[in-house]
């Protein structure tokens, strides 16, 4: 079998294309029982090649870095799918770039495992029947965050990146929030990925009158947006309400915000599984830090992929791999994930936890407080409403 996963090492998300790079292959060394040919710790730089072994089936991982441009997705999804003849896809950083992605594999007939994009439209707009995500969407994000939010404030205002991220997670947070009886009082606020300079932008925000300030972002756009709300004094007058984020960016951002609960995808500190205990045994003395964000995603992918190829008795035809893939529960670092067969949203636990400190060098910055695991509406485009069945159907309306 041949496997390719397209992730980003030099682009604007390489710090989160690391957390993928490092954990599937450590995923497929879990699920297969050995580490792969390239040895106990993968490096791109070095060789973009690494083989498993299940039994007598060879599985050939194919790395690419698309440095979360699409046009550089596209071209190398398609030396993999044309030149390696690949059986699966895995990848990719960008939501933008793995809707590029969802096309090619559609077209090619093979499946694609989406990690760590979140966009929505991915398995809602989006949706084909050979896409599966094992990463969270946004309106995930937005339930598991909104339920305690809304606790402390009832007025908002958003700020996102302006691309498929960012308007999918401001429209989840707006839909989630809203139906747990916020209002948001301006208009959500979306700017460029590249942004530098906020201020435009934060002086939206303090004029808003809203309690909180609601930030969707990924990449380094961090820290001059924060910057920036501090600049126009909006870190003085309105609550941050944001969802925890990677362990390298943690301090940087929230180093004024010790004390606060919020809601995360993964912290490696937060569950209890022997699967989430190989990951963090591995992680550090291989790689010189412990998980991050998006490991788990990562580890979650090669698990769904030896599953499935286990499942079919290594038949690789893709139309026999997402026919196991689609409704497929496996074991993982977050414990149990359930491919759901309607829309193929990955229902997975989430975390509630409190910020103790942003100086551990561990990253062990968190107080466990609670674990949940939202089940988002069905997203699907009208056309395909009949396959969401007796799930909720949402429209990201706000209503």
């Amino acid at each position: 079998m041949k496997v390719g996963l397209i992730s980003d090492a030099t682009g604007a998300l390489a710090i989160y294309g690391a957390h993928i790079l490092r954990s599937f292959m450590l995923g497929m060394e879990y699920a297969t029982g050995a580490a792969g040919s390239a040895g106990e710790k993968f490096d791109i730089t070095a060789v973009q090649e690494n083989t498993f072994k299940i039994d007598d089936c060879e599985i050939i991982v194919y790395v690419r870095d698309d440095g979360s441009n699409p046009e550089n997705t596209a071209t190398v999804a398609r030396e993999l799918i044309d030149v390696q003849k690949v059986n699966v896809l895995i990848g990719t950083v960008s939501s933008g770039a793995t809707a590029t992605l969802q096309g090619i594999a559609l077209e090619s007939k093979i499946p694609l495992i989406v990690a760590p994009a979140a966009a929505n439209d991915i398995t809602g707009v989006n949706f084909n029947e050979y896409t599966f995500r094992v990463s969270r969407n946004n309106y995930q994000d937005a339930i598991n965050e909104c339920a305690y939010l809304t606790k402390t404030y009832k007025t908002f205002v958003q700020i996102a990146p302006d691309y498929a991220f960012g308007r999918g997670s401001a429209a989840a947070f707006r839909d989630a929030c809203t139906l747990d009886g916020a209002t948001f009082v301006a208009d959500d606020i979306f700017a460029p990925l590249d942004t530098a300079d906020f201020t435009t932008y934060m002086e939206q925000i303090a004029n808003s009158g809203a309690e909180s300030y609601i930030v969707s972002w990924a990449g380094g756009g961090f820290v001059p947006l924060m910057q920036s709300a501090k600049d126009q004094g909006v870190t003085e007058t309105m609550a941050l309400g944001a969802t925890f984020i990677d362990n390298t960016l943690m301090p940087v951002w929230y180093g004024n915000a010790v004390g606060s609960t919020s809601g995360i995808l993964y912290h490696y500190s937060a569950p209890k599984n022997p699967i989430n205990d190989f990951l963090v045994e591995n992680t550090k003395p291989r790689y010189g830090v412990n998980p991050d964000l998006f490991d788990a995603d990562g580890m979650n992918a090669a698990i769904l992929l030896v599953e499935a190829i286990k499942a079919t008795a290594g038949d690789v035809n893709g139309d026999a791999l997402k026919g196991v893939m689609e409704g497929m529960t496996f074991e993982g670092p977050k414990g149990t994930i359930y491919i759901r067969p309607e829309d193929h949203v990955a229902i997975q636990d989430m975390y509630i936890l409190k910020l103790v400190n942003v100086t551990d060098p561990d990253a062990n910055f968190y107080e466990y407080v609670d674990t949940t695991r939202p089940e988002p509406p069905c997203l699907l485009p009208e056309a395909l409403k009949d396959r969401c069945g007796t799930l909720p159907y949402g429209t990201l309306s706000g209503q």
